[in-house]
């Protein structure tokens, strides 16, 4: 048995203290690793269903092969090692904000870490996914203005929950709409949510994409001593593409 805890890192970063702990739980028999910003919570090695469902669901919806991928937010990686479990899928490329979250995976600090710095089709970037949005680049500098075929974000906690005030506008109309311009004529963009679907969110999906729906993922937490759950935003096709 491993030690039951271990601070394995702890950076300062422009949003706050970033911590990665790893504890073994008696319960479950396995090393946990935890993600923290500040006092702020944000993931769990234990609980990665629904980061593996963005990828699944996202991708499902979206037809043909050689399929290439934008992951907005890297965390434990398990997002785009779904996205790479995909056979169709030739590139993903893995935005992420915080420089300190890459360096673990590239050191091997977490788990299955080698299998997504060592895959030839994975590209890890530093950078604001928020802004790449905005911006006239995109996501690619070699090839501004490039298209892809999915775009899967998790990054804050919900529409309406963000772990920076200035992350807020992405979540409206007006902030989707760049977004688009990136994505494929059947393109999709998914989206991770902690909370239940919300049928505001749904309504300004609506205004940009053909197609939006809500997919609650439930998955066992013997913590809250039953399940729990979180949602998948699915939104495809762009109306203005």
């Amino acid at each position: 048995m491993s030690a039951l805890f271990e601070q394995v890192a702890l950076e300062p970063t422009a949003m706050g203290e970033l911590s990665l702990r790893r504890r073994f739980d008696p319960g479950w028999q396995r090393d946990v690793f935890e993600v923290k910003l500040g006092d702020a919570f944000l993931m769990s090695s234990l609980f990665t269903v629904a980061e593996e469902e963005l990828a699944r669901l996202g991708l499902a919806a979206v037809e043909g092969d050689e399929l290439d991928v934008v992951v907005g937010g890297l965390g434990l990686g398990y997002t785009a090692l779904a996205a790479l479990d995909d056979q169709r899928v030739r590139s993903v490329r893995v935005v992420e904000a915080l420089e300190p979250v890459i360096d673990w995976h590239v050191r091997g600090l977490l788990p299955h870490a080698s299998a997504l710095s060592e895959d030839a089709r994975a590209h890890l970037i530093h950078g604001d996914f928020f802004a790449l949005t905005a911006g006239d680049v995109g996501f690619d500098a070699a090839q501004p203005g490039r298209r892809f075929d999915a775009i899967l974000v998790d990054i804050d906690h919900a529409p309406d929950h963000h772990l920076d005030a200035g992350h807020a506008g992405f979540y409206t109309a007006a902030g989707l709409q760049p977004l688009t311009r990136y994505l494929a004529a059947d393109g999709v963009f998914a989206l991770w949510s902690n909370d239940p679907p919300d049928a505001r969110y749904l309504d300004v999906l609506a205004t940009v994409f053909e197609d939006a729906d809500a997919h609650e993922v439930r998955f066992r937490n013997p913590y809250l001593g039953g399940e729990s759950s979180n949602t998948v935003y699915i939104a495809a096709r762009p109306t203005n593409a």
